[in-house]
């Protein structure tokens, strides 16, 4: 195919000047059931299942919000907005796009009736940095648009009414930072730029001394699990407990001492291990007590029994492995948004609805593309059975499509690139190069818990990739149980456990190598139907309006991938499972309304 056949195919012509139609606002019923709502609580189930207490306050709803020009505390209030909703969002009330110069306010009041320990305010995730204040003090700061944090508030609070503001900026597109697929001017295959509070913030009461880390690795090999624990400061001697349950029964039990702020493992012996799988998702229930100077802290949590693995099959063809046992890897690529509220699920119905839709399709992986979800839609995953492959937040400066996307696509040559090349992929800023490690870690970090994620995505596409060997080491020391894709669909460093090729205009095949060979992307076929489309603008690898041509095409790669397992393919990543905004080659519209297959 030639190169201008293939820009056209994929509509990249629109991303460079053309104007663009004016958008059509959908909604799925579960966006519609909250703006209906008179009185509407979003997302109010517990947002950490993998780390749970019992004594907590969730402050979803309606906030006071502003846009200023200054970092100054507004004086006058702009009106209401339903948090964790993005002011760009229909569900918030607001409907505006915060600009890379003004600063985005927020405020709640929130009732203290007795001081009870020390409190953390807690938030899932604010794009992109931002500042809180707690009673008029500055409380902390963070910088990352997708990364959870939380905040001892404790000096700051008092018995009656308790204020918290955040001051908010982003800069989304316009520099260095993590972005995922945000642009200010959307199009194509990039969408509408979010901002602010976009996941559930929540307090919660714990002990002057308390659990502040929890790390569970389950040891499959040796039939037990480790479960690291540590305390939020050093004192003079702290105690664990650790319990592990198969539904009301008891498994086993571990304890040990310490000092407090330093990691210390409980080892628990599991007797007759039940797996994890896709097939068979089990989960074990943990809980964990902490006692010290006379404080207690008890938290619970889950984990599965499994490992992931490369190993040759009988034939000598290097396998993707769970449990030791050659898995294929049937996936699909999930940028989880929605049409009426963006990065944020409308529910968490609506995040179980996707996730058991994929598996209702036949596939057993989701691919979570340049997004971090809630906390419980890892959840979610590891209960119904699903893996997952875990893209790290791209960003950089100003990508050149054309050279790292558009180009490689076509000429196979060209897919070639220098690791230190930074002019290239846009990672000429090192402060740029030292908060992607500093984001990467603290993914890593805040879902290392989740049974589900068998894959580290590092670098999509050559997007702010750079030194992918050495950052393959450097998730390598934090995280050795998971598999890691070092660049995903091109520029391959020899890097990471995969060789990770995206297809869309050439014939699938597969290129055996010492490596398993995964088609992290393909497909992407486009279905028009009438009436759940965001625009009348189209983009895809192809666009049909015929639904028996777009369903051929649809068998037609599920039969192809199914003769290619058989030849050496460990995984393939169907792209993908939704429209988004003018990309409309998802297996179900954008409102999840029509499903295409």
């Amino acid at each position: 195919m030639k190169v201008k056949e293939v820009l056209t195919a994929i509509g990249a012509e629109r991303l460079f000047g053309e104007d663009k139609a004016e958008p059509k606002q959908l909604m799925t019923k579960w966006g519609e059931a909250l703006l209906e709502s008179k009185h509407p609580k979003p997302l109010s189930e517990y947002p950490r299942p993998q780390l749970v207490r019992d004594n907590y306050t969730i402050l979803n709803g309606y906030w006071q919000y502003a846009f200023t020009e200054t970092s100054g505390q507004p004086s006058v209030w702009d009106g209401e907005i339903l948090v964790p909703f993005s002011p760009e969002t229909v569900l918030s009330g607001v409907e505006r796009q915060l600009m890379p110069n003004e600063y985005l306010w927020y405020a709640r009041d929130f009732e203290i009736a007795q001081l009870n320990g020390r409190l953390l305010l807690h938030f899932g995730a604010c794009d992109e940095r931002c500042k809180v204040y707690v009673n008029d003090k500055e409380a902390g700061r963070h910088s990352g648009g997708y990364q959870a944090f939380s905040l001892d508030i404790t000096e700051y609070v008092r018995t009656g009414n308790n204020r918290v503001l955040v001051c908010v900026q982003d800069r989304s597109d316009t520099s260095y930072h993590g972005r995922g697929k945000q642009c200010l001017k959307n199009g194509g295959m990039f969408y509408t730029a979010q901002s602010g509070l976009w996941q559930t913030v929540w307090y919660e009461w714990v002990p002057d001394i308390y659990i502040k880390g929890l790390r569970i690795t389950p040891d499959y090999d040796a039939d037990k699990v480790r479960i690291a624990v540590k305390a939020n400061k050093n004192v003079t001697q702290v105690s664990y407990f650790a319990e592990v349950y198969d539904g009301e029964a008891l498994v086993g039990t571990a304890e040990c001492a310490g000092s407090g702020a330093a990691w210390e493992e409980l080892s628990v012996q599991i007797p007759d291990k039940k797996s994890w799988s896709p097939v068979s998702p089990f989960l074990y229930d943990v809980k964990i007590c902490m006692h010290s100077e006379g404080a207690v802290d008890k938290v619970e949590s889950y984990f599965g029994m499994r490992c992931f693995s490369v190993e040759k099959d009988r034939d000598g063809v290097p396998r993707l492995c769970l449990n030791h046992i050659p898995y294929f890897q049937n996936g699909v690529l999930d940028q989880g948004y929605y049409p009426e509220s963006l990065m944020t699920p409308p529910s968490d119905e609506a995040m179980v609805h996707d996730i058991a839709f994929i598996k209702s399709k036949g596939f057993n992986m989701i691919r979570k593309h340049c997004k971090l979800e809630p906390m419980r839609w890892y959840y979610h995953c590891d209960r119904l059975g699903v893996l997952v492959w875990q893209d790290m937040i791209n960003g950089g400066g100003a990508y050149n499509f054309v050279k790292t996307c558009y180009l490689p696509n076509a000429i196979v040559p060209l897919q070639k690139l220098k690791d230190n090349h930074y002019g290239y992929t846009a990672r000429e800023d090192s402060r740029g190069r030292r908060e992607w490690k500093k984001e990467c870690a603290e993914t890593i970090a805040q879902l290392y818990n989740c049974p589900c994620i068998c894959m580290w995505v590092l670098f999509n596409e050559g997007w702010g990739q750079f030194d992918a060997a050495a950052n393959t080491a450097f998730v390598r020391r934090m995280d050795a149980t998971r598999l890691i894709d070092a660049h995903s669909g091109w520029f391959d460093q020899g890097a990471g456990d995969v060789k990770s090729e995206h297809t869309y205009f050439f014939k699938l095949s597969v290129k055996r190598g010492e490596k398993p060979y995964v088609l992290s992307e393909y497909g992407g076929i486009s279905l028009i139907v009438e009436g759940h489309t965001y625009s009348d603008a189209y983009f895809g690898y192809g666009v049909h309006a015929d639904q028996e041509r777009f369903l051929e095409e649809y068998a037609q790669f599920t039969a192809q991938v199914e003769q290619l397992r058989k030849e050496g393919l460990c995984a393939a990543v169907y792209t993908q499972l939704s429209d988004i905004e003018e990309e409309i080659n998802g297996l179900v519209t954008y409102d999840r309304r029509v499903e295409k297959v």
